[in-house]
């Protein structure tokens, strides 16, 4: 894990101070972790990522503000030790995460249908898997955001699944499932390097997009997906104590 330590996560966590009006509009059980695990299953050669919530896991998705702009978000999230190399990214300094995501307005798998209507630009409500990398920003209350780079910049490299915006994004298209209080994702190993042997923790949390002025990517005041509200935390401090199950 490089630049932001464990324990400068956890304060991120601990110190958010700032006012988000639409957070608590979804700081419910639902985002309220009980539990998590990453176990590795050698038969199909992939592992099973799984958070466990106090209330019915992905029952709450965001209410569409109608704009891109202001978009929120909604995450349940995977911080992990993994290096940006492992999951197809350049490398680059930060926190390697699988989130699972809910925005209805808009959509970022453009490779994927998840809803099956034969449309590829419609199902951001529906709960998909991102890798991202992480990084401190102040500029807003959770303290992370995804972290960005310059368009023209040849030296980064993304996975060819990635959405196409100038952030560490992808969207790999694996399955995920909703059941009662649980929400869960199949990765293959291939796909992370065949790493099976590294720690993690879960996070339930709000984003927000912000386009700045024009509608384009960003602004100096807010980044472009920023992370606003931790709902709660699995090991309550952002530790990354939790190994994967063998």
């Amino acid at each position: 894990m490089k630049k932001i330590s464990i324990a400068v996560l956890g304060l991120l966590v601990a110190l958010q101070v700032f006012p988000c009006d639409k957070c608590r509009n979804y700081d419910n059980n639902d985002f309220q972790i009980t539990g998590v695990s990453v176990k590795h299953h050698p038969d199909f050669k992939a592992t099973v990522w799984e958070i466990k919530v106090k209330g019915s896991a992905g029952k709450t998705t965001p209410t569409p503000v109608g704009q891109l702009n202001g978009a929120p978000v909604l995450g349940y999230v995977f911080p992990t030790t993994l290096r940006s190399t492992d999951v197809g990214f350049s490398d680059t300094e930060g926190i390697v995460a699988l989130a699972l995501t809910s925005h209805p307005d808009f959509d970022d798998t453009p490779l994927w249908d998840e809803n099956v209507d034969g449309k590829y630009d419609n199902d951001g409500i529906i709960w998909h898997p991102h890798w991202v990398v992480l990084t401190e920003d102040k500029r807003v209350s959770g303290g992370l955001a995804v972290k960005q780079f310059n368009p023209g910049d040849a030296g980064v490299k993304l996975p060819p699944t990635n959405p196409g915006m100038p952030m560490y994004m992808d969207s790999p298209g694996y399955q995920v499932v909703t059941k009662g209080n649980l929400i869960r994702v199949i990765v293959p190993d291939y796909r992370i390097s065949n790493k099976t042997d590294f720690s993690f923790d879960g996070v339930a949390a709000y984003m927000q997009v912000n386009t700045g002025e024009g509608n384009g990517h960003g602004s100096l005041d807010k980044p472009m997906l920023g992370v606003y509200k931790v709902y709660s935390v699995a090991s309550g401090n952002l530790s990354l104590p939790y190994r994967v199950q063998r």
